[in-house]
Formats: structure tokens, sequence, C-alpha cells
């Protein structure tokens, strides 16, 4: 296995530590630091590299996992199948509708298996409620409600490189290209067109770009100072990504979906409804339950998820740990991909085109079809 982005979500790939299945044999970063923080917890013996080129060419790898930013994922991935490797590539898959478009023909070419990081579908609530629609329990789905409450947002996405359009075309990839993904896979229905509101309603202003939040000279009274490794000042002029916005769409088989995302609220989780012909089922990820209403009775049901307990001490509800088990198991050969990436590009293309919807005053944008 090779891998290229050696710090952030590189961390999960503690869970291979002691497998004697793979290998970490090379790894590539642009910062010596990363790559020095990889071998200390990661893989001492890793051979280490500045230049991508020198792990994706290796003739040696049967696959390679793409942990970098946003807008290098085209590029490295690309690399990647090109040179006959298996890919695990982190969400989003790109930050352009056309760029998802070129991964898929790629992958297609090579017969190599490209496999996105969109681990929510491991996470055991979320797989609860999977099971309840898919036994039918609320009938025929009609509606989705998703609340996606980002708590921190400014700590994760406006101290850095996420706060500029030009990274990561909006954070409704970054972010909602995690929930568009779960509203297809628990419907069972793409999107087919969208609309969207939204703005920069908290973060950006007219600091400097070069604000350090160690060197600012109001950080004993500003609520948004953080430290390492994100330390650029959330209000400074080039912030540019939205931090507020509500999404609209209309999948196939006329289901009606709304998102809404918000980066400076308090807390931090997602709640979801969705609503059938027969009652509606929600989610409380705070305190780990699924609750199932029947429209008949109006009885309620609530099942509980202790596993969610362990969320942060495991990965996401060990769904890190579930999800990178299966791409070593696809790249053994021992299982066929468990997931398609379409899907992974049809939730790009919905936050590319809400991101367009918003930037055009909220016009209705069609889902262009897959170009192969």
């Amino acid at each position: 296995m090779g891998v290229i982005g050696a710090s952030g979500r590189a961390s999960i790939l503690r869970h291979w530590i002691g497998d004697q299945r793979v290998q970490i044999a090379a790894v590539a970063d642009t910062r010596q630091e990363s790559l020095t923080w990889f071998k200390e917890n990661i893989e001492r013996s890793v051979f280490a590299t500045l230049d991508y080129r020198e792990v994706t060419h290796r003739e040696d790898l049967d696959a390679v996992v793409v942990m970098t930013p946003d807008f290098v994922h085209e590029e490295h991935a690309l690399s990647a199948l090109h040179n006959g490797k298996h890919v695990y590539l982190e969400k989003p898959m790109a930050t352009s509708i056309e760029a998802c478009d070129k991964l898929l023909s790629a992958a297609k070419m090579a017969g190599k298996s490209l496999m996105i990081g969109h681990n929510m579908r491991y996470m055991s609530i979320f797989q609860v409620m999977k099971h309840v629609l898919e036994r039918g329990d609320v009938g025929e789905i009609k509606a989705v409600w998703v609340r996606h409450f980002v708590g921190r947002g400014g700590d994760y996405y406006f101290h850095d490189w996420h706060a500029r359009k030009q990274n990561t075309m909006s954070l409704l990839l970054q972010k909602g290209s995690h929930d568009f993904d779960m509203i297809h896979w628990l419907t069972g229905a793409f999107t087919r067109r969208v609309a969207a509101f939204g703005g920069l309603d908290y973060f950006g202003g007219d600091r400097p770009n070069d604000l350090d939040c160690r060197e600012c000279d109001i950080r004993d009274g500003c609520s948004e100072v953080n430290a390492e490794p994100r330390t650029l000042c959330a209000f400074r002029k080039e912030v540019d990504v939205e931090d507020n916005q509500v999404v609209i769409m209309e999948l196939e088989n006329g289901i009606k979906a709304s998102y809404s995302q918000c980066h400076f609220t308090p807390d931090y989780h997602r709640n979801y409804t969705i609503i059938g012909t027969e009652g509606r089922i929600e989610n409380s990820e705070l305190d780990g339950t699924v609750s199932v209403i029947r429209r008949k009775t109006g009885s309620m049901k609530t099942l509980f998820d202790a596993q969610l307990k362990t969320f942060e001490e495991e990965g996401h509800g060990n769904a890190d740990k579930q999800i990178l088990n299966e791409f070593l198991e696809v790249a053994l050969g021992v299982k066929a991909p468990p997931v398609d990436p379409l899907a992974a590009r049809m939730s790009v293309a919905v936050g590319v085109m809400a991101a367009k919807s918003i930037r055009t005053g909220g016009s209705v944008m069609p889902i262009p079809a897959v170009a192969l």
C-alpha cells in the first residue's frame, strides 16, 4: 500500500498497524513534518518522499490511499489509477463534476477499484435507519429533512485552506457530500435537481490574510482563536466560502429533500428525519437513538445504538476501521467493491450544483448526466 497525504485523515491508518495483510511501503506529502509524524505514528520503516509520483509510479504497490486536500484529489487519484493501482480516495471525490467523471472513466479503463471515503454508511446509527427503511416500517419514502449542526466549524474550516472557494468549491462538498450520499443511500434514489440559498454570514471580514491567531492583537477578546495546525484568522479578507446554507432537492421517484448546514452553531450533530406513507423515522446522534413513529397508531418505538457511545474513541463509531477493512479486502480481491463510485460522483454533483444555485440567486439546477 502507498499513501499520499501523511497528516489529517491519514491518522485513521493506525487501524492497519499490526495487520499482517497489509504493508504501508511508501508515503508522500509536501511537508517534511507530516512525513516525520507518519513515520513516528503509523509506520517507521516506510519510504517517505515529497513527490507523490514516487508513490504512484512504484510497480510494487497494489493500491494507493489518497488523504490530501480536496483540490488535489483529482490529480493524485488519476495518477494512481493510470499507474494501475486500486485507490481509496477521501471524500469528496473531487471539487468538480468534470473531475469526478474523469476519475470514473480512469477507474473503468484501468480495471481497478475506486473507493471513496464515505464512512457514514458504516456508522451503526445510520445502518439501523437503513435496515428499518428497507423493512418498510415507514412505507414509501416521500420526504427527507437533514439538519447539520457543524459545531466548531470555524476551528475545522475557516482557519486554513478550506475557507477559499478555489480550494473547496463549497463546504457543501467538504461536509455536505457525506449527507447527500446518505440521503441517496437511505432513500435508494439520486437527486434530479436542486435549488439553494446561502451566504457568508459570520466568518470572513477585513482582517489581513496573513494574520495568525498566535500573533493577533485582539486574540484575548476573540471567540474564534485557534491553535495548531490551523491558525489563520477566520475573519480575514480572503475568506469567501459560505458558512450558512440551505439546499432543497427533488430526487428520483418524486422524493423531496432538504439539507441545512451551519458552521457557527455551538453544538455538533446531524439530525435526519425521513417521512413515508406509513410513518417517519428520526435519529438523534446526541442520544444515540433512532425513533420510529407509525402514522396510523401514533405509537413510537425507540431503538438504542450503544456503539455510538464510543464515537470519539473508535473513530466515527468504528466506521473508519470498517471502511478501511473493506478497501483492504477489495484490494486483496477477497470481495467486490461494496459501493459504485458513481454514488460519490452524484453526491459531489448535488453540492456543486447547489453552490451554483446559491451564487446565481437560488436558481433551480438540474444534475448533469455522467460524461464518460
